[in-house]
């Protein structure tokens, strides 16, 4: 199994290699040379798999045995998933009106977050411990990610990671989860800016290959294959959940509806799509409606502004894994894909071409939800379940309340069906404990557990990015001090 870029101007790389990168040398993202494709029988076989079993197949699909013997894998899996609240790692909610919620929120960080990047992290060590080796992370965060990428390494002799938060655009318990962890690997930037702001420092110093490559630079936002790869999991196991029967034929069809920012959980699945599961996926947003705009009318272009949501983690204008679905579609055309985004990158705007585009709407459906939308779906979902979602969670339930009951022919099985008897699951994606203020805007109560409670009193940590600092200068005179230290 090897990566390549989706740009075709880099070498391909084992998944060593792609793990211990960010953006491909030619700013492309690294994706499998091939999408292993699955049978029928192979799915009846994994249908009675625990979430974990499910997380060791498919990552041992794409981590050949050569590289991580499949019993080390295992076992970098199992101490992954060893700091989860739930005995299931996660847990599908059956509630009224057949919503059927996916919780993936049970980590360290009550975020789904926790799931990829705790493997990721076990990854990472495996890797650096074989080699000696030590890297610099560089993380730009919308609000979840960064507290997951820090708790996934903190305290790791061979590893520095430095993350960029937005201030003011994160929830304060986002914010405390990363500025509380006092550890010397540990460096976190309050950044006066957005979630796309952020990201132009760390390209910056990607694109800076000299740099990069003298500092060891990687990345843990989804811009790292490995954090789709472990993603991918999460619709196999909603599926099984969820399909009434595999005994049929063809097998049945589960609607998957995705919460989604920077594009990475949709982007897994479009590779279980890909892989032979049969799901219809949604990808739903908040206001901030980029990927909504581009599935329904090939509009790939950025709003003048990110609008600061209830959704904070979404608030994002500039989704970096669409380059990732844009290239699966075209049937890895590197040289079209290179195109489009070297374009994207100079306007910020793109149309796509009415092919691709074309293909985009045949495999995901789309909505986007107003502020309004979210506060409502929670109402609802508690007023018929005393069920709390997050409002990132309440942005998919908000397209599940509001789809009426009609018929369609499904694009990608060519079988006639009602949406309304095809089985539902929505992710959800983080627990409401992290956004107490959307919940009081709900005229609802938080349910706050102890850990979050004691954040507020503990000591914290971070360095000012102020607006009219050279930001990536900022952070080269970081990472060369530090590694000073090695």
């Amino acid at each position: 199994m090897e990566y390549v870029s989706t740009r075709g101007g880099a070498r391909a790389v084992n998944f060593e290699g792609a793990l211990l990168s960010g953006y491909a040398p030619d700013g492309g993202l690294f994706m499998p040379q091939c999408i292993p494709s699955l049978d029928r029988d192979t799915l009846r076989r994994w249908s009675s798999l625990s979430y974990p079993g499910l997380v060791k197949e498919l990552c041992s699909l794409f981590i050949p045995a050569e590289l991580v013997p499949r019993n080390a894998l295992n076992e970098l899996i199992d101490r992954a998933f060893s700091r989860f609240r739930h005995k299931d790692v996660v847990q599908l909610s059956r509630l009224k009106d057949g919503l059927n919620v996916l919780e993936l929120w049970h980590g360290v960080t009550y975020a789904f977050k926790d799931l990829s990047l705790s493997c990721t992290g076990q990854f990472l060590q495996y890797f650096l411990e074989k080699k000696q080796k030590h890297v610099n992370i560089l993380v730009g965060t919308s609000g979840d990610t960064g507290s997951s990428a820090i708790e996934s390494v903190r305290g790791q002799k061979n590893v520095d990671i430095f993350v960029l938060l937005p201030k003011g655009f994160c929830t304060q318990i986002q914010e405390l989860q990363m500025t509380t962890v006092i550890e010397d690997n540990v460096h976190v930037f309050a950044a006066h800016g957005n979630s796309d702001e952020i990201d132009e420092p760390i390209k910056e110093l990607f694109a800076d290959v000299n740099f990069a490559g003298k500092y060891n630079l990687m990345s843990l936002n989804s811009i790292n294959w490995s954090r789709i790869m472990v993603q991918i999991p999460h619709y196999f196991y909603a599926y099984f959940q969820c399909a009434p029967s595999l005994d049929t034929t063809p097998l049945p069809v589960v609607e998957i509806v995705v919460p989604t920012g920077g594009g990475g959980n949709i982007m897994a699945g479009c590779i279980a799509q890909k892989m032979g599961l049969p799901i219809r996926l949604v990808t739903v947003v908040n206001s901030n409606d980029i990927i909504h705009r581009t599935v329904q009318h090939g509009d790939f272009s950025m709003a003048e502004s990110v609008k600061a949501t209830l959704a904070s983690a979404m608030d994002i204008q500039e989704p970096y894994n669409v380059e990732r679905i844009l290239w699966l579609l075209s049937g890895s055309d590197s040289h079209l894909i290179k195109k489009l985004m070297e374009q994207f990158n100079v306007s910020k705007r793109l149309k796509l071409p009415e092919d691709l585009h074309r293909k985009l709407s045949e495999t995901l459906g789309s909505c986007s939800a107003s502020d309004e939308d979210i506060v409502g779906a929670m109402r609802r979902c508690w007023e018929e379940n005393q069920y709390l979602l997050c409002p990132h969670s309440a942005v998919a339930a908000h397209y599940h309340y509001s789809q009426p009951l009609r018929a369609c022919l499904h694009p990608k099985f060519s079988c006639f069906s009602f949406l309304s008897s095809i089985p539902r699951c929505c992710l959800a994606p983080a627990s409401a404990a992290k956004f107490q203020d959307a919940v009081l805007r709900a005229n609802l109560v938080p349910q706050i557990p102890p850990e979050i409670t004691a954040l507020t009193a503990m000591e914290t940590r971070s360095t000012p990015l102020e607006r009219g600092q050279d930001w990536a200068q900022v952070l080269r005179g970081w990472i060369e001090a530090v590694a000073l230290q090695w």
